[in-house]
């Protein structure tokens, strides 16, 4: 089954291994839907990613409350 997408902006890279490969938070459109929050490594020029996870704008601000709770930032 084809799927499309399209990283609509890439809001910041995680981290980055020897390869090139880099784990990056997108927003990314898949098959010409809403773009959604995704975390996965994606290969230098965005052809090939790894396995990731996509959340919606409300998974996004739960994650982002529940980080606050867990008091990593002080």
């Amino acid at each position: 089954m084809e799927f499309s997408y399209e990283v609509v902006e890439t809001i910041c890279v995680l981290s980055e291994q020897n390869n090139g490969w880099k784990k990056e938070l997108n927003l990314v459109s898949w098959n010409n839907r809403e773009p959604v929050y995704d975390i996965r490594t994606w290969s230098p020029d965005h052809s090939k990613m790894g396995k990731g996870v996509t959340l919606s704008l409300d998974e996004m601000n739960a994650l982002k409350e529940t980080l606050k709770d867990l008091n990593l930032f002080d």
